[in-house]
């Protein structure tokens, strides 16, 4: 699963890495994302990449509460195309999380420790995401998402045998694009990252609180 992230980049790397023109007044970053918090997506109108922002934990047109995204923040990539909660948005409603890094714990004897995983190249990413523009029963509109998860590359394994699915650049367009809908163009995206792309290093149990919430978080220890 991907249960926690976190971004810093300034909008104008992100900008640059995803096409996107304009300003936009707040890009909400953090060091220590957790479900429920604001996150930032890329999404395409009128053929033009655009971040906007949502909340993290999907909620489907007939959920009733907010709270029952927090049971949705993964959808995974071997049943997202039928299962009933994300299929129309996965058909139509395709994004692309933003993110610098993410964390897994390992269990160690009963003891989980932190890890943190990014790409080589310090640059940020995109992980494949859905999103839902949720009405509340009182007539509140929402935009509420999660992040699709694949199996676990060959370094994340030892950690969770699942890793968040990180869309290659070069298939940005394919993946946001609206009008494409047959998902035996689609789910290739979503495949286990390079292992030579990514490292990953222990972290401070800082982060096992989302209270914490510094750069302190992505510091390395243990060498």
């Amino acid at each position: 699963m991907c249960g926690r992230f976190e971004l810093h980049s300034a909008f104008e790397i992100i900008a640059r890495l995803f096409g996107l023109s304009g300003n936009i007044g707040m890009v909400p970053t953090g060091f220590n994302i957790a479900p429920g918090r604001d996150i930032a997506i890329i999404v395409k109108v009128g053929g033009k990449n655009e971040l906007a922002v949502c909340r993290w934990g999907f909620v489907p047109s007939w959920g009733k509460d907010l709270k029952e995204g927090y049971k949705m923040i993964n959808a995974r990539a071997e049943t997202v195309a039928e299962k009933p909660s994300f299929q129309q948005a996965f058909s139509r409603h395709r994004c692309l999380v933003v993110a610098d890094g993410f964390y897994e714990w390992k269990n160690d004897g009963g003891k989980k420790r932190p890890f943190y995983i990014h790409r080589r190249d310090g640059k940020p990413f995109g992980m494949a995401g859905l999103y839902n523009r949720w009405t509340s029963p009182e007539g509140t509109q929402v935009c509420t998402g999660t992040i699709i998860t694949t199996e676990a590359n060959d370094l994340v394994r030892p950690l969770h045998d699942r890793m968040p699915a990180i869309t290659p650049p070069d298939t940005f367009d394919l993946w946001l694009d609206s009008s494409v809908h047959e998902k035996e163009k689609l789910l290739p995206v979503l495949t286990p990252y390079p292992d030579d792309e990514i490292e990953l290093y222990e972290v401070s149990a800082r982060v096992n609180s989302p209270k914490n919430d510094s750069a302190e978080n992505i510091q390395r220890i243990n060498g």
